[in-house]
């Protein structure tokens, strides 16, 4: 796709309009960021702002806590891992060995938490770990046999469960979409989103909702998403509820990402450029290289191109060329180091676009344990 440029215009009129903004780009930069919805009602007159959450977010002793947290009722530690906790309705599946040939037995687990198996009545399994479970079963088997060899695994989730409301992607394989999940070990709330199928075009991931005991929480999943901070990433418990909001206003997009002041999504519209698009983020940050602005376009369609932009160019020699129109869709992305091999940055920058336009592709790939999970701890 080629991009028409405009020639150069330097006349001195134009040079100080442009350090004029240039001195307005840095007072945003070092200003606290503004909150999410200051920034979408300044930028479109009109749209209702979105209200300041009332629900507390969650302070870092409180996060680190939870995150660090060595177990809860759906896991625990044992020599070292983390492993499920078995409860009530979770149903069993225990294989004996006769010589080489295997027996298999099912047994759910009672609401008292017991299982009876073979000629073993009454084993109390609540709350125990898999292999805590095979360690018991063997013990007591001993009494009876003189070589024993278990392999036990849970076949049906069914005792520990989260609830999972708003902004979730319906994808046409497996089950995704708002509803009751089971869990089945240390689950995080980012790692339910997207087993889910990720959240939607308008989800607003830097404001998804915890309630935990009565409790509201606002967690930021979107820096443990594309930051690599799981501070608010936090880890399930039973009967969790977890709501994504909706993101108001923005039936056209672009995206913000890299270092600027408030990296995000942010409504376009037919006269947007680079410019407007880096004030609506608050302006380049301190770590800024804004001489190697990339500018992705057509992701979406399966088609994209990627623009250069210099920003430095802009401001200081007034080559307005470098003020790109922006489409609908586009991504800025403001890189902290110059961008020189531009293979490596579209290698680099794939897994956020692919969670931005493809979803189900990010949920196959993270749901896969032959693979890596994408950004995540």
């Amino acid at each position: 796709m080629e991009t028409q440029r405009l020639p150069a215009m330097t006349s001195s009129a134009l040079q100080s309009l442009l350090r004029l903004i240039f001195i307005l780009l840095l007072t945003w930069g070092c200003a606290p960021p503004p909150p999410p919805s200051a920034i979408i009602a300044d930028a479109m007159p009109g749209t209702t702002p979105i209200p300041p959450a009332n629900t507390p977010r969650l302070t870092d002793a409180e996060t680190l806590t939870r995150i660090q947290s060595a177990e809860n009722m759906s896991f625990l530690n044992f020599n070292g891992q983390t492993e499920y906790r078995v409860g009530p309705g979770d149903v069993l599946e225990i294989i004996s060995w006769d010589g080489m040939k295997p027996v298999k037995q099912e047994t759910i687990v009672r609401q008292n938490g017991l299982i009876s198996y073979a000629f073993l009545d009454d084993i109390d399994v609540n709350g125990k770990s898999i292999r805590q479970i095979d360690d018991l079963v063997s013990e007591k088997l001993t009494r009876y046999v003189k070589k024993v060899r278990l392999d036990i695994t849970v076949k049906t989730f069914q005792s520990k469960h989260v609830l999972l409301f708003g902004e979730i992607n319906v994808l046409p394989l497996g089950k995704t979409g708002p509803g009751k999940y089971p869990l089945r070990g240390k689950t995080s709330a980012l790692d339910l989103i997207v087993e889910a199928g990720g959240g939607t075009a308008n989800s607003d991931l830097k404001n998804v909702e915890l309630i935990r005991d009565g409790q509201r929480y606002s967690l930021n999943l979107y820096n443990a998403m594309f930051k690599g901070d799981t501070s608010d990433n936090i880890i399930l418990d039973h009967n969790d509820m977890i709501t994504v909001p909706h993101l108001p206003g923005l039936s056209e997009r672009i995206y913000v990402f890299g270092e600027v002041v408030n990296e995000g999504v942010y409504p376009f519209s037919n006269t947007m450029n680079l410019l407007t698009a880096i004030g609506q983020a608050g302006g380049c940050s301190r770590t800024a290289v804004r001489s190697s602005i990339k500018i992705i376009r057509g992701y979406a369609e399966n088609k994209p191109i990627v623009l250069g932009a210099d920003l430095d160019l802009l401001l200081k020699g007034g080559d307005i060329r470098q003020n790109i129109e922006l489409h609908d869709g586009d991504v800025v992305y403001v890189p902290r180091t110059f961008i020189g091999n531009l293979n490596e940055f579209i290698l680099k920058t794939t897994p956020m676009l692919e969670y931005i336009f493809y979803p189900g592709r990010i949920r196959d790939t993270y749901a896969n344990p032959d693979t890596l999970r994408v950004l995540t701890r």
